[in-house]
């Protein structure tokens, strides 16, 4: 069929002449690309944990089930998967323009996760006051850089859910803000992930 103008149709996969920018699919592609990167420091650390825990590297040192316990972590992993539906509450919130909604889904995720930490912490500790410490042999470096590299990712994305709090409340959703939610979300579903991994390959397959 020709157009009125006389010009021929064609279908193009793309538009040529279109000069508008898409700022949140070019921000959010960049921070796939640090996903990427960190996906590769946890494939580095999960492949050096199967390595060292083999028995041969206790050194001496506790190992399995008297360092890490599933059920201990089994609370930590309630807490965590109970953050991921929390933040869907963000992308309703979003969806419908409705910030209050926004908003408490980031508060209550932010409790999940900072609950998160807390446990973590707490286990480590109760650990370290035990003196089973890093140093005492690698198969406890590894379990304590795993895991505490984990924790610290939570932390981050806590501080950065109380950050978009307030600029909900400052700036609305402006498209700065909604393509930092777009990427707090990829950030804070990874990290669910790297956890159910974490508690398949550190916790529950821990040597008896």
């Amino acid at each position: 069929m020709t157009p009125p103008n006389g010009e021929s149709a064609e279908v193009r996969a793309w538009d040529t002449h279109d000069t508008q920018h898409d700022k949140i699919g070019t921000h959010t592609y960049g921070f796939w690309i640090y996903l990427l990167n960190d996906a590769m420091i946890y494939a580095a650390l999960f492949a050096t944990d199967i390595v060292l825990s083999h028995r041969m590297n206790a050194a001496g040192a506790p190992m399995g089930r008297s360092v890490v316990h599933p059920l201990t972590a089994f609370w930590e992993t309630v807490i965590l998967l109970s953050g991921g539906v929390a933040y869907g509450l963000v992308l309703a919130g979003q969806k419908r323009a409705h910030a209050r909604l926004a908003i408490l889904g980031l508060a209550l995720a932010s409790l999940a996760g900072g609950g998160f930490v807390y446990l973590s912490l707490h286990s480590f500790l109760k650990l370290a006051a035990r003196g089973i410490t890093p140093e005492r042999s690698g198969y406890l470096s590894i379990v304590f850089v795993l895991v505490l590299y984990h924790t610290l990712h939570i932390g981050l994305g806590v501080v950065w859910m109380i950050v978009m709090i307030a600029q909900i409340l400052i700036f609305g959703f402006h498209p700065n803000v909604v393509y930092r939610l777009l990427n707090l979300r990829l950030f804070w579903l990874f990290q669910i992930v790297i956890w159910i991994l974490i508690y398949t390959f550190v916790y529950l397959a821990a040597p008896l």
